[in-house]
């Protein structure tokens, strides 16, 4: 199970996030950036940030780890930015704690990372349907001179539209993804040798493991599915069909 901790602190807002994520310390002694559950992406976000994140995990793709981070009424008494105090209010209870990498840096075009992990990487964006992971938003520190992947509640991006009913797997397995704006994208002569060491470890039970690590309170009902375990099934069965499938999402180099 992910760990939990207890927020005991506070620190300060990354206003470079759109869902103006913190820093924060916990009980454990740890800093970790913190994405908050009442934030207006809602609870989605830290589904698809848990699911992703410990799939490159299981993947040997290097991610920080992640906990709950559960957060007291008494953080955001004394806080003097209203629109910080309403999101802490907002998010009292269990919110996603992501470690904070001491001494790490962003990616950027000095970087040049292992052409196998960088392919790593884009398989698994293609595979989860990330869309931001771009030059202008990369997504991805160097620490300890090794590219580590952050941020992936972008992907999964299908929950957002279960609001009528959990759609088709079939038809998220055939959706193409456009890598032609992705960090990595000139590392895509490398994804077919990574696909055939990658897909056939995506089995069913590695992702229902992935999928118990959801806390129960992020899944949020929908018809169809209005029980976490229905829930943690329907996303099972999406990422199923996608990698089972043809993959003809694969973002491969054009033949000449």
């Amino acid at each position: 199970m992910i760990r939990t901790v207890s927020a005991t602190r506070y620190v300060a807002p990354l206003r470079e996030g759109g869902s103006l994520p913190g820093i924060v310390e916990a009980d454990d002694l740890g800093t970790y950036v913190c994405k908050f559950r009442g934030a207006g992406q809602g609870a989605k976000v830290l589904v698809a940030e848990v699911l992703v994140g410990e799939l490159a995990r299981r993947l040997d793709i290097a991610t920080p780890e992640l906990v709950v981070v559960d957060l007291d009424a008494a953080i955001g008494k004394y806080e003097a930015d209203e629109e910080v105090q309403d999101l802490l209010t907002a998010s009292i209870g269990p919110n996603l704690g992501v470690d904070f990498l001491p001494g790490s840096f962003g990616y950027d075009s000095a970087c040049t990372p292992d052409p196998e992990v960088a392919a790593r990487i884009l398989w698994l964006d293609a595979l989860c349907a990330n869309v931001d992971r771009s030059w202008r938003n990369p997504n991805l520190l160097v620490w300890h001179r090794d590219v580590w992947a952050i941020d992936h509640g972008a992907c999964l991006y299908f929950h957002h539209g279960w609001s009528g009913g959990v759609g088709s797997p079939a038809r998220f397995a055939a959706q193409p993804y456009d890598a032609s704006d992705h960090v990595l994208a000139t590392y895509r002569r490398g994804v077919p040798a990574v696909d055939a060491d990658l897909a056939p470890r995506v089995t069913r039970d590695l992702l229902v493991e992935v999928a118990g690590l959801v806390p129960d309170v992020w899944l949020e009902p929908v018809p169809g599915a209005e029980t976490p375990d229905a829930l943690r099934a329907a996303y099972v069965e999406f990422l199923l069909a996608r990698v089972e499938g043809d993959r003809a999402w694969l973002p491969v180099v054009e033949a000449a």
